[in-house]
């Protein structure tokens, strides 16, 4: 924040929103970082952080130990050896998509393995849909506190509405 702004200027700009770029497009803002229920499709825990804070920094944060199964989907972003061991000895199962690199591309047995695993992530990509067309994508507050709450907001609708359409089907999450 800059010294020279008066008070009603520092009011009115969010200091903890941090810029970030994906796919060579600049955002400002905030991330919202989930653990979505395979089965059911609710999301069970989420943090709220600047847009630039990696998502492999808040895996453990998400990470919900309470949860039944064993395995965990992620994408190429939660990569690592290290965590991949980490988890295999924790008595995880990590489907977790792995990433090439400019020297290094996937070979054909990784590729259909990210195929595979990725016909199970778009579950947990679910919520992040109902969210933008809840106009997640586009926040009017001021402060990470307040994100955090509108967010929170969002990830409590989508998972009424998800509660609803599964008993309108008869199916009653246990």
């Amino acid at each position: 924040m800059r010294k020279d702004w008066n008070a009603s200027k520092r009011a009115q700009k969010d200091t903890d929103a941090r810029w970030t770029k994906k796919h060579g497009k600049s955002y400002f803002g905030y991330k919202v970082h989930a653990n979505t229920d395979r089965r059911w499709g609710f999301v069970r825990v989420h943090t709220v952080t600047p847009a630039n804070v990696h998502d492999s920094q808040q895996f453990d944060a998400v990470l919900d130990r309470a949860n039944t199964s064993r395995t965990i989907r992620a994408d190429s972003a939660y990569a690592s050896g290290a965590r991949e061991a980490a988890l295999k000895q924790q008595g995880y199962r990590a489907d977790i998509q792995h990433k090439g690199t400019a020297g290094k591309p996937l070979s054909d047995a990784q590729q259909r393995r990210n195929h595979r695993i990725a016909k199970d992530r778009a579950f947990g990509e679910h919520p992040f849909a109902r969210i933008a067309q809840m106009g997640g994508k586009c926040l009017r507050t001021i402060g990470l506190a307040r994100a955090t709450v509108t967010i929170g907001l969002k990830v409590g609708m989508h998972n009424l509405m998800r509660l609803a359409h599964l008993q309108h089907r008869g199916v009653v999450p246990v």
